[in-house]
């Protein structure tokens, strides 16, 4: 769907009473809800893009949902999963070409720091949750992550 349709019809739904505007076509299927009406439905607008076209620009007062909107919840890990407090940037060592805090097989102590997480400038040192050995990295250096995401597996 053409952006400056889509801008259209946004404006549409929120210069008019109409609460919300379902429009289905071969590109796709939108789905605008006005922000604070009182609905059961979340507000959220939907839309599928075909292979080849450019995906729309996020649309004001709307939420912008795909199928895989909540990440996948990684494989049962046996042992103690040290997972991300923040969204940010993950480095496994404490300046750029150095040394990882810890590998596979490294033997950490509960408090002992693992990683670095970059967040909004602010280098946050993310401690281990458990005393243990090191039986998994799950994350790439420099590789964005979100709260809650795995990042160790310590046995």
């Amino acid at each position: 769907m053409d952006l400056r349709k889509l801008k259209t019809l946004i404006d549409l739904v929120s210069d008019s009473n109409i609460a919300e505007l379902e429009i289905t076509e071969a590109e796709g299927k939108v789905r605008i809800v006005k922000a604070g009406t009182q609905s059961a439905a979340p507000q959220m607008m939907s839309y599928a893009v075909p292979q080849g076209m450019p995906a729309p620009a996020e649309a004001p007062r709307a939420a912008v949902t795909a199928a895989a909107a909540e990440p996948e919840a990684p494989a049962a890990e046996t042992g103690h999963v040290v997972t991300s407090p923040m969204v940010g940037t993950f480095y496994r060592a404490s300046s750029p070409g150095g040394k990882p805090l810890v590998e596979v097989g490294s033997a950490v102590k509960q408090g002992e720091p693992v990683c670095i997480i970059e967040a909004m400038k602010i280098m946050n040192e993310i401690e281990a949750t458990h005393t243990g050995t090191i039986t998994k990295v799950l994350c790439e250096n420099g590789q964005p992550i979100e709260f809650g995401q795995a990042l160790f597996v310590i046995e």
